[in-house]
């Protein structure tokens, strides 16, 4: 079997010859191969495109199955713009070998080594402890980084990896200690930089799953999804965390026929969340309890599905730029548009479109309010928002009265959202 891409390991040591720049991506998929997830994926991918090569650090897939490898590795070829050598995950079981080769491999190249070692088990294994102990005694390697998937231990996480088995690690490259400038890892989905033993410690897991919390030094709010990029320098290697917020994929989007197609498939589906919604209400409200179900669910499917047609064509900013960028929205709904088209609704003798633009234009006005105040993030104090189920007037628990002050719906028709 053979890739365009994906390089299949089949000898320990790869040549790799002048290479000077690679890129690390991490943990695409142990989460689904969800389009949303899969865009951040391909968005590496092109992110590294200028690089000589691109090093994925483990989790390809959320299980070992023919079906997720063959998706991952279709994806790849179509994407990457240089050879991707592939690390063994916790989540890269069954097949593994088949798609990828060896686990434990080095790549040898004029100026640095990359060696690759699988701890997808939380042990490292004898065969790739044997390697690295071949690799360091090479009067010929200088300089060598170590990858593996699961972190060693270290300041931020105790998802590591024992102190006992790092022993193992380190009594391999003790004697050689000073050929290596850097350990490589990821497994947890953020991002940190650590020194383990004296040697710079990088650990990344942005390259597709959702990020985590890692600490209370590290949240996800303050972690993007990201690369990290290793580059040849005077004589040393150096790194850089680069966002994915500094470039798009934009493949499908700059077809026009695509594109618009795209867009009208999330309306589309849109549309199909909110009329299943509807039908439900009317279905509980008749007694239907499980018909009411069903079509709930068939609701959150279709909000899926669009927001996995909006992923490819979405361009999200940082996510605080992005969370204000609602409120010039919203206040010119509120102030301007809405009042406009109530007022046009008003002279034509549309009573009801100019109740629904009036009673949307008081709820807009609420949004912009909240969102201002949510711009200050961590001093956000709302615990308990009210959604009018008549109008969809927004209140907080301090305003809450015993009717909705817009159309006059009684307090047992609120839907409380409550912060977990």
């Amino acid at each position: 079997m053979k890739n365009t891409a994906i390089q299949r390991i089949e000898t320990p040591i790869v040549p790799i010859g002048e290479a000077r720049t690679f890129s690390v991506i991490g943990d695409p998929g142990c989460e689904g191969l969800g389009t949303a997830m899969m865009r951040v994926y391909a968005n590496a991918l092109e992110t590294a495109r200028a690089d000589d090569f691109t090093f994925v650090v483990g989790d390809l897939v959320p299980v070992g199955s023919n079906q997720h490898y063959q998706s991952v590795c279709q994806l790849t070829d179509a994407v990457a713009g240089n050879d991707v050598y592939v690390l063994r995950g916790n989540h890269d079981t069954g097949a593994y070998e088949r798609y990828f080769g060896l686990r434990n491999y080095a790549l040898a190249g004029a100026h640095f080594t990359l060696v690759v070692l699988d701890n997808a088990m939380r042990t490292f294994e004898q065969a790739g402890l044997d390697l690295l102990a071949q690799v360091l005694a090479d009067p010929a390697c200088r300089c060598v980084a170590i990858a593996f998937h699961v972190p060693l231990p270290n300041r931020f996480t105790g998802n590591a990896v024992s102190e006992a088995e790092f022993a193992r690690l380190r009594a391999v490259y003790a004697p050689h200690k000073q050929k290596v400038q850097y350990f490589i890892c990821g497994h947890v989905h953020s991002c940190f930089a650590d020194t383990v033993d004296g040697i710079p410690f990088i650990c990344t897991g942005g390259g597709g799953a959702m990020i985590e919390d890692v600490s209370a030094q590290i949240k996800a709010a303050d972690v993007d999804h990201h690369i990290v990029r290793f580059t040849w320098e005077r004589g040393a290697l150096r790194h850089a965390f680069v966002t994915l917020q500094q470039t798009r994929y934009t493949r499908e989007s700059h077809d026009g026929i695509l594109h618009d197609q795209l867009a009208d498939t999330v309306r589309q589906e849109l549309y199909a969340h909110l009329r299943y919604l509807s039908l439900a209400e009317r279905a509980q409200k008749r007694g239907y309890a499980r018909l009411a179900n069903l079509l709930r669910a068939l609701a959150e499917s279709e909000y899926r599905h669009a927001r996995s047609f909006f992923a490819i064509l979405d361009e999200p900013a940082p996510f605080a730029q992005e969370l204000a960028a609602y409120i010039p929205a919203e206040t010119f709904e509120h102030a301007q548009l809405y009042p406009m088209l109530r007022d046009y609704a008003a002279k034509k003798r549309m009573p009801l479109s100019e109740q629904a633009y009036r009673d949307a234009a008081a709820a807009e006005q609420v949004h912009a309010q909240l969102l201002q105040e949510a711009r200050q993030m961590d001093a956000f104090d709302q615990n308990e928002i009210y959604i009018c189920g008549a109008c969809g007037y927004v209140m907080t628990s301090a305003e809450q009265g015993s009717r909705c002050p817009v159309c006059g719906a009684p307090l047992q028709q609120f839907i409380p959202f409550k912060a977990q």
